[in-house]
Parts: structure tokens; C-alpha cells; sequence
């Protein structure tokens, strides 16, 4: 499967960095390997459907290289998440009565981020770039299949699935800690369309004034990370 070769080719070369740093930097540098674990709190961003945000899990590792003599450390990360969103959709297509119906996302994230020391490297803020691959929409429950989505006549839910699967993200956020534990606290927004695949597959969009498929993914995520 490509995406794991994708997974394989990024510990490889972070642990390629770390070697390197190590040898050609006179300073003396802290490298460490963590483990994080938390929830996230996932939504789409968007026009077209009337979302509700869902919770979810998340973990994943990271690699960081700590200069002590720098305002910043680095670090590369993996990260694994399942998330849900909630999407408004009806039995019937002309009566008023709506509900969220759950969607679930599973989504792999490796990322680069700098971590910038606000109190030594107790407290960092922690911005950096991501690239995800995601599952399509899967509905939780079957049953719902057959709803139509809200402010469309005839799209239902089981037409929507056929998302992107890759997408670019920004990542910022807080962390702080002391020895080998650290909370973090993390905001991820999409920059690509993640609903831009909607687009291909000739969808009814009758009802809606939105003819064309746009939307942001806006992810929270709380962690706890140990360093071995």
C-alpha cells in the first residue's frame, strides 16, 4: 500500500536528520522519540450542508530534535485520528423535520512543525505544515443511507461519501510540560477543498443555490505525550 511506503520513507528520514544533526552540530542536542494520545473535536467548514461539529480520538509519534541554543526545537510527527461530523438530512425530501445524521473520517497526518520557546521549552507555540490522507465519509449507521441532505431535493447521504483523500493542512497550537510529559493543545484547518471531489461525480444539486462543492476541514485536537 503506498500510503505506508509514504509512512516508512518519513521515519526513515527522520531518523536520517537525527543523525545528521548529531554529527555536524558542535552544540549539544537533545533528540527524543514520544508517543501522544487525546481526542478531537472535527467539523467541515462549509456552505453546502449545515454541519455539527463531532468527537474523536487521535494518536500517533513524533521525533524531535531539541536545540538548546535556538528559540525553536523541531519535530516530525505521524498522527492517526478517527473523527466524526454530524450533517443535517431529512426522511423526506419536503418536510421540515431534520436531524444530524454522524459521519465518520479516519485521517493520517505526518507533519513538520517548529516549536517556538516562550518559556524555554517548557511552553512552545508549535505551527507547521501537514499533509493528510483521509478515508471517505462513512456513514456510522446505515439506516440513514436513504436521507436526503438538507436544503437539496434529491442528494441523499449516501451520495456524499466520494471525498478527496488528500489534503493539505496548516497546523498551530500550545504545548507545555515538564520532563517526559506534555499537554498539547492543537488547531488544524484544511487548506485544500476536501469536498472537491463532490464535484466530479455529477451530483443532483437541485435546491441549493451552492452548484458547486466547497469545504474546510476544522479539527481540534487535545493530546497527552509521553517521550521515551
Amino acid at each position: 500500500m503506498k500510503f505506508k511506503q509514504y509512512i516508512l520513507l518519513v521515519a526513515l528520514s527522520i531518523g536520517f536528520v537525527t543523525i545528521n544533526f548529531a554529527q555536524h552540530r558542535t552544540v549539544p542536542i537533545k533528540n527524543g522519540v514520544g508517543i501522544l494520545g487525546g481526542l478531537t473535536q472535527f467539523d467541515i467548514m462549509t456552505d453546502n450542508f449545515d454541519t455539527k461539529a463531532g468527537n474523536g480520538w487521535i494518536a500517533g509519534g513524533s521525533a524531535t530534535v531539541e536545540l538548546p541554543h535556538k528559540w525553536y526545537n523541531m519535530s516530525y510527527s505521524i498522527q492517526l485520528s478517527e473523527n466524526v461530523v454530524g450533517i443535517a438530512a431529512r426522511p423526506i425530501p419536503l418536510i421540515t423535520s431534520e436531524e444530524y445524521i454522524d459521519y465518520k473520517l479516519f485521517t493520517a497526518q505526518i507533519s513538520l512543525q517548529a516549536h517556538i520557546k516562550i518559556v524555554e521549552s517548557f511552553l512552545t507555540l508549535d505551527v507547521g505544515p501537514m499533509l493528510q490522507y483521509n478515508s471517505e465519509l462513512e456513514l456510522k449507521d446505515d439506516k440513514y443511507e436513504n436521507y436526503f441532505i438538507s436544503n437539496y431535493t434529491n442528494l441523499q447521504a449516501k451520495d456524499i461519501s466520494d471525498i478527496s483523500k488528500f489534503n493539505v493542512d496548516g497546523a498551530i497550537g500550545l504545548s507545555a510540560g515538564i520532563s517526559h510529559f506534555r499537554l498539547k493543545a492543537q488547531y488544524i484547518y484544511g487548506f485544500t477543498n476536501m469536498l472537491g471531489k463532490l464535484n466530479k461525480n455529477d451530483l443532483d444539486t437541485l435546491g441549493n443555490s451552492e452548484s458547486k462543492f466547497k469545504g474546510n476541514q476544522s479539527m481540534l485536537a487535545f493530546t497527552l505525550m509521553i517521550t521515551l
